[in-house]
């Protein structure tokens, strides 16, 4: 039987703060990508025990019905796979140690966020 853990991404993210879309200056940029990094690191650190390998899917719950396209949400993404090995939870972010997805979840207007759900799968 394989465990698996929910990490939410910051309070702050109530929309992915890294897009494949985004034309923000590299400063900038850096920024969102350290927070969201350092954000999961120690969110996993705590919660999520050192595994063999994973599968990570990252969740996005948007505010309203809009249409959306999963494949921006790559951006926002990887650094949390970073943190992941950041926290130790895997050795890296290859093939070998990890597999990932992208879901776009029914709004919920009260409530948009994001979040990882990570599964043990050996």
């Amino acid at each position: 039987m394989s465990r698996s853990w929910v990490v939410r991404l910051s309070p702050d993210d109530t929309k992915p703060p890294l897009s494949l879309n985004g034309r923000m200056h590299w400063r900038v940029k850096a920024k969102h990508t350290k927070r969201v990094r350092d954000w999961v690191c120690q969110a996993a650190f705590f919660t999520v025990p050192a595994c063999s390998a994973v599968a990570v899917e990252l969740h996005y719950v948007p505010r309203d019905g809009r249409r959306r396209d999963r494949d921006n949400l790559v951006a926002t993404l990887k650094p949390c796979m970073d943190g992941l090995v950041d926290a130790g939870v895997i050795p890296d972010d290859t093939p070998e140690y990890l597999d990932w997805s992208i879901h776009i979840d029914p709004p919920n207007r009260a409530d948009p966020h994001l979040y990882l759900l990570i599964k043990e799968t050996t």
